[in-house]
């Protein structure tokens, strides 16, 4: 169990479960469990044994959303503080060393989007729900969110869900690329924990490269995030990993990694 009491963290070897436990409100993000994440997440940054890093909720929802109870009260200097916070967990999350998937159990709405377009990886339910309602508030998204599914999905599916705030099923969801796996739902936790663990067998300093390659793409132009491929791949060839990836290669055998330089 975390110190910090809306989260509870398990560690399974390198996989470091981080779930959102507030079941009670739908795992509603209210400011002190974002504050709480964020300084979870940072720990986990620099834990060495920590490989990967999963995100899901207890009981019926990945987040529901921000928490409507606290919110509705901000003032607008207020609201840009919050929206602050949320825009640096976001980007905490995108810029971890370590991939992020999230394992999204249901609900996945609002500030929940916030949190799954920010990770990695995205692995659902069948069971799950997606949505950016927050027009329905009289609001938008404050944490990032529509530059990022604009990103991922494209800018009229954005619209789409932003302008009406419906809400979408998993099959929707895998169809538009929101997501990367749809699985039944007694299947979740198995099936990304399998991807967790396919990862970690992984040379942790080559998935960090790429994944810093691959997010600093989006907002270069192609000769630049090529250009940047080429310092990630030649950094590559100054850590050890590669020697020991290529020697297994030759070898016909499973490498062993331990991404120590």
């Amino acid at each position: 169990m975390t110190k910090y009491a809306p989260l509870k963290l398990h560690k399974d070897g390198a996989i470091a479960l981080l779930t959102f436990n507030r079941p009670e409100v739908y795992n509603a993000l209210d400011a002190e469990t974002v504050t709480a994440a964020l300084a979870m997440v940072r720990e986990l940054q620099e834990d060495p044994k920590t490989k990967v890093v999963v995100l899901t909720g207890a009981g019926k929802a990945f987040i529901s959303g921000a928490d409507i109870a606290e919110m509705h009260r901000k003032t607008p200097a207020q609201a840009r503080a919050y929206s602050e916070l949320g825009r640096t967990f976001m980007s905490t999350i995108e810029q971890l060393s370590k991939p992020v998937v999230a394992a999204i159990n249901g609900f996945c709405l609002g500030g929940g989007m916030e949190v799954a377009l920010a990770s990695d990886i995205r692995v659902a339910s069948e069971k799950a729900r997606f949505g950016l309602p927050e027009t329905i508030l009289g609001i938008i998204p404050g944490w990032g969110a529509l530059p990022r599914a604009t990103c991922l999905v494209g800018p009229a599916v954005t619209k789409e869900l932003i302008f009406t705030g419906d809400i979408i099923d998993a099959p929707r969801a895998l169809e538009i690329g929101l997501i990367n796996q749809m699985v039944a739902h007694s299947d979740l936790m198995t099936r990304t924990m399998e991807i967790a663990e396919k990862i970690c067998r992984q040379s942790q300093f080559a998935v960090a490269q790429a994944k810093a390659v691959i997010n600093a793409s989006v907002d270069e132009a192609l000769p630049d995030a090529c250009a940047r491929e080429t310092s990630g791949f030649v950094s590559c060839f100054e850590n050890k990993d590669h020697e020991e990836g290529m020697r297994a290669f030759l070898e016909k055998r499973e490498p062993r990694f331990d991404s120590g330089g």
